[in-house]
């Protein structure tokens, strides 16, 4: 009898997950029916639960499951265990499993990435790569609360703007997290109703790893002499957090494209040697400070290509500008000078110098005509409202005549030559590859590779002349305005617009 009822409540238990995930799944918009989900399966708890959940609730979802284990080569035996672990596992549940079998000791040396860094990048690649070949959808990993609340902790420890503070995300472009709603001893529960066996990594109890440090010895503190819902009240948090950082983005987007703008020269030409980016005091001074933080972030971001080395530190020594006298500067990470001008601040750098001295960045005018006079090349930008009666047939099929939604632009578009960060767009979920690996397998020569014309937003790559453009920047059906970009071949030399 008294099995009966244990066998009763493990059953009543296991329900109760399932639908507490159901709902989180719902919430989120995890998945659609005939999704093709990888899933990323280690063999340890986490990653089995995450299974065994996708299998209950596979038909309910409509979803086709394909399992990925990767093998990072640091464990000897125990990673053979946990790949043949993992092997048997989806036979007997007749899922297709995939083995990726790395060597991330010589791939972080390489890379010059901590061991921890390039595990986590390499069973991203592999997920990717995985999807691609099988045509996948999504993907689906095992972070759970316990996970994201470490996270919070290691990004407020090591510093951390709004964004970080939002943890984990359930929905990263095309992965999904659908244990985010669970913490670690309910995992634990869940698998223990189940009776299911999973593997134990011994890493986990190495306290080398700055993530282990605090799951070991900070955690169990705040749960045991704070709150016993420590972690769950960090993760309601942190998806106020993640709320919040959506709508200041959005309010950003629209400060940054009201009071910034690429300062041009007296002959009206963007300079060729430098990039400038001014924000002009009077449209900006309206915005709160929290704004003209982030709308200061994004510019020092925009010349830097990226966010490498600038803190809290910067953006306030930039804002302080505005109280000192004209012509007073600061110097900044990557070679980036702001000036205090009188129209308001002046942030510029040194341009990186092209394998082409015919593709000095310039920026494109909107509308109107850029010329590229070495190049007798003419870049046509037009802005055109999308009829209510807008078809995918009226886009242009030419090679040299693109549209793409002009709403999702939020920075000045340039035409320039490749740099090593650049990335484009390869599905509308966001997910990019480097440019110089899109030239590989497109087998593009070398050579001709520094002669082709990008039309970039900063490190996005929207389009590669002659080539694709980015699939981000595609016109969909909640587009409203389209930028159409053609470009044309000049009868005869001429400067630069």
């Amino acid at each position: 009898m008294l099995n009966r009822v244990a066998f009763c409540c493990r059953i009543e238990y296991s329900l109760l997950m399932n639908k507490k995930i159901w709902n989180y799944i719902e919430t989120h918009h995890m998945f659609e029916k005939g999704d093709r989900v990888i899933a990323g399966i280690s063999g340890g708890a986490d990653s089995v639960c995450l299974l065994f959940v996708l299998l209950e609730l596979r038909e309910r979802l409509g979803i086709e499951i394909i399992a990925v284990h990767v093998n990072h080569g640091l464990r000897g035996e125990t990673a053979k265990r946990d790949e043949a672990f993992t092997r048997r596992l989806c036979e007997e549940h007749q899922i297709s499993c995939i083995i990726c079998r790395e060597n991330v000791e010589l791939i972080a040396g390489k890379r010059k990435q901590s061991i921890e860094e390039a595990g986590r990048m390499v069973r991203r690649e592999c997920f990717y790569r995985v999807m691609k070949e099988s045509r996948g959808t999504k993907i689906a990993l095992a972070h759970h609360q316990n996970d994201n609340a470490e996270t919070l902790l290691m990004n407020l420890a090591r510093g951390t703007g709004l964004r970080g503070l939002g943890g984990i995300r359930p929905v990263n472009g095309r992965i999904v997290r659908p244990l985010l709603c669970m913490n670690r001893r309910e995992i634990e529960e869940y698998l223990q109703t189940r009776e299911m066996n999973f593997c134990e990594d011994e890493t986990n109890a190495d306290d080398t790893y700055t993530r282990n440090r605090i799951r070991h010895r900070i955690v169990p503190v705040l749960e045991q002499e704070v709150n016993r819902q420590a972690v769950r009240h960090m993760n309601e948090t942190m998806e106020q957090l993640q709320e919040v950082w959506e709508y200041m983005r959005q309010q950003t987007d629209a400060a940054y494209k009201q009071s910034v703008e690429f300062r041009e020269n007296s002959t009206g030409a963007q300079s060729r040697d430098r990039i400038s980016i001014l924000i002009r005091e009077k449209e900006f001074t309206q915005f709160p400070k929290i704004l003209q933080k982030m709308v200061i972030q994004r510019c020092l971001e925009e010349a830097a290509s990226g966010a490498k080395d600038l803190t809290s530190a910067h953006i306030e020594a930039v804002l302080e500008l505005l109280k000192k006298q004209t012509g007073r500067s600061r110097n900044l990470p990557g070679k980036i000078q702001a000036e205090r001008v009188y129209e308001g601040i002046l942030i510029e750098k040194e341009a990186k110098k092209k394998e082409s001295d015919e593709f000095l960045e310039q920026m494109l005018k909107i509308p109107g005509t850029t010329r590229l006079g070495s190049r007798n090349m003419s870049i046509c930008c037009t802005i055109l409202e999308k009829d209510d009666d807008f078809s995918a047939e009226q886009i242009p099929q030419k090679p040299y005549t693109k549209w793409f939604d002009y709403d999702i632009i939020t920075r000045s578009l340039t035409v320039r030559g490749r740099q090593a960060e650049d990335v484009i767009g390869i599905d509308r979920e966001g997910r990019t590859q480097k440019l110089k690996s899109y030239f590989i397998n497109e087998k593009i020569p070398a050579k001709l590779r520094g002669e082709i014309p990008l039309i970039a937003e900063g490190s996005q790559i929207i389009w590669v002349v002659g080539y694709r453009m980015n699939s981000r920047y595609q016109v969909s059906d909640k587009t409203k305005r389209i930028l159409e970009i053609k470009i044309t071949e000049d009868k005869k030399d001429g400067r630069d617009n």
